[in-house]
Order: structure tokens, then sequence, then C-alpha cells
């Protein structure tokens, strides 16, 4: 089957920028022929992925938005590919990927969460109207024939924003490699890692892994560090934020000397085998990739139950879902519960299971079944 992937960049900076590249490389790997249709190149495709560059306006995010909305399908439709798959603000394709919600949502939030200048300004933001005109085209488009969300949740937020059946949406979780990601790299690099940073090798060491902080739930973390039931543990911070410098002084407040903040990081997978915990008290994610990545890598995590991977959690492993992430208390008495429990090889083990069930294979093998099925329909409504 051709098939266009569509999204306005490819690199590694953000979940669905590598989603689309692990979904171009897996569908590859099952014999389709895939085209990327994508603005920016920031990462090397492989030779059996067909690219091609969609011109979009240079300035202004509202014209860019359009801009490469409209040229996207001029190239599509030249192309002639078989099937569409949107991963962004295509108006119009035959499966849309919805893998952090809705921006209808979104807004609902922040209407909530961010405070009445915010709630104004997007109230006349032309980028935020074009989203939600973009999105309320996209849901009710009659090309539209599949929706997959990558979690309950995000397919929940669907149901509730658009009114669309529930038997138009697929659930379908997010994959790992469970090859890089692994519990062997705990032997490989603990003790490098640590000595990177500074930290002792047997202090018990939290993770932190994501870029934007506060949605991620770092404000919750830095309060609880200052609780005197976690003056013995050190946390590590891997990702990037816009305001770090002010992470980094409220980290020397309240914790001097027990919070380090290692930027992004290429080789994630090493700071997973340097930690005993990863903690991801999300006030909002949709599903959150580095959870499955710290269970494959035989980790327990605490995480909220905003996160979506959440849904997978099984057995010992669902004593990790913090259900107020930004109460203080209960984070330190969750990280310090875990904690102790982290060396178990039953509670890694279990970890490490989840890891391979959702192994990209795995995950590229329910896809094609949902392209093939699509295909199908596609076909008999031709010869009906």
């Amino acid at each position: 089957m051709k098939i266009a992937l569509v999204h306005k960049r490819l690199d590694l900076k953000g979940g669905t920028e590598r989603d689309l590249l692990e979904t171009a490389v897996g569908l590859t790997a099952v014999g389709h022929e895939v085209h990327l249709f994508c603005s920016q190149y920031n990462v090397t495709v492989p030779a059996a992925i067909r690219t091609h560059r969609v011109l979009a306006a240079p300035l202004g995010r509202t014209i860019r938005l359009w801009s490469f909305a409209l040229n996207a399908h001029k190239e599509i439709r030249k192309n002639g590919c078989d099937l569409v798959i949107n991963f962004g603000r295509l108006i119009d394709a035959d499966l849309l990927r919805c893998g952090g919600g809705t921006h209808r949502g979104f807004l609902q939030w922040m209407a909530i969460h961010g405070g009445m200048r915010r709630r104004s300004w997007q109230a006349i933001s032309a980028y935020h109207q074009s989203l939600l005109a973009f999105e309320k085209r996209q849901f009710s488009s009659p090309q539209l024939k599949k929706i997959i969300a990558v979690s309950e949740s995000v397919k929940s937020d669907i149901v509730a924003n658009y009114k669309v059946a529930e038997e138009k949406i697929a659930v379908l979780y997010n994959g790992v490699d469970h090859h890089r990601f692994h519990p062997r790299n705990s032997l490989e690099h603990r003790c490098s890692v640590r000595r990177e940073w500074n930290i002792p090798l047997d202090a018990p060491l939290v993770l932190f892994v994501g870029n934007g902080f506060r949605r991620k739930g770092l404000d919750g973390l830095m309060s609880a560090w200052s609780s005197p039931q976690l003056s013995e543990i050190y946390l590590l911070v891997v990702g990037t934020d816009a305001r770090i410098d002010r992470y980094r002084a409220w980290a020397n407040s309240v914790a001097p000397g027990r919070v380090r903040f290692a930027g992004h990081q290429a080789n994630s997978e090493a700071y997973y085998g340097a930690a005993d915990l990863l903690a991801l008290p999300s006030v909002q994610e949709a599903f959150g990739n580095v959870v499955l990545e710290a269970l494959a890598a035989g980790l327990p995590v605490a995480i909220s139950r905003n996160v979506g991977a959440a849904e997978l959690l099984t057995g010992q492993l669902l004593e990790g879902i913090i259900e107020q992430p930004e109460n203080p208390r209960e984070l330190a008495d969750k990280l310090l519960a875990l904690l102790d429990k982290s060396g178990s090889p039953a509670l890694r083990h279990q970890a490490r299971q989840i890891g391979e069930n959702y192994s990209w294979e795995n995950h590229f093998r329910e896809f094609d079944a949902i392209l093939l099925d699509l295909c199908g329909r596609r076909l008999a409504a031709r010869v009906s």
C-alpha cells in the first residue's frame, strides 16, 4: 500500500515527531511504500522512505499553519497515495492519529489552570481559533474513516468534545524500543552516569524525563523535595524548559546539591540505567512515552493518573499511580514507598514484561491490521 504520513516537521525533540519516524520505519518494515510529507526534516530518513518537502510560510505561526495544510494537500494529490495518515493539522485525511488529545480540551484545561490573562489571549488569538477550526473540520471530514487515539483518556476527550462515534476510534498505545531500553543498561551505565553528575553510587535516585517542566509535573516534585522525608534522595532531570534557570534556583533553595539538571540527552537509555525510579507526575499528559521506556528498562514508575500510559500498569506497579500530582505530601510518600521496593526482582520483571508487550513490533502488527481493514472497506465501497 502507498501510504502518506503528514506532519509539519520530523525530528526527535517531541513525542509526536518521534512517533512519526517510528511509524514510517515500522510501516516500511511490514511492506508498505511510505511517503513522508513535512516542511522540516531535522533527522536523517532511511533510504527506503520517500520524502517530500512541503512549503510553509516562514513567518507567523498562523500563516504557517494554513500554508502547510494547503500545500500538503497539493503534494499528496500529485503523488497519488492510497491512504493519508494525518499526524498533525491537515484538513482531510483517511486516518487521524491523535497523540495529544484535542485542542479544545487543552484550552478548557488552560482556562482552569492558566489564569485570566491566558484565557483572554486564547479567546482572541487567531492561531488558537485556527487550530479549533482545523480540529472541527478534521473530526467531521467525510474522508475520515478512522481515528487512532494513544490512550483511552484521549478517546474520551475526543468523544466529549466532538461527539465522534466511539466505534470510529481505535485505541492503539505507543510502542517502545525494548532492545534499546533494557535492564542491562543498569550494569553498563549506572556508575558512569552517576559519576558524571556527582551522584553517590549508593544514593536513591529518581529520574524525571521531559520538556515543558510545569505540565510534566516538575513543580510538584520541587515542592516535594523540600520535605525532610526526601533529604537523602537525589533527583536527576533530563529535558529542557524555557524557564530552566528558575527551576535551578528553586532546586538550590529547597534541596541544595541533590537536584541535577542534565538538559537534553540523546542517550536517554543510559539515564534509565542509572536511576532507581522514574517520576512523571504530569498535570496533563495524553500518553507519556518515557513511561514505557522506563518500564522496558525494568524501572518502576511514579506517575499521575493524568498520564495516559497509567492505563498500562498492572499488579504491584499500580501502587505507583498518583492521584493528586500537585500534592507534595502524596508525592513524597509515593516516592519513598516505591523506592523501598525498587530493587525487587519481581517488580522489575513486571515492569519489563509491560515493555516487551508494548514493543514497536507488536504496535505495528496492530497498526497494519487497522490499515488493511481500512483498505478493504475502501475497495468494497468502490466495487459496490
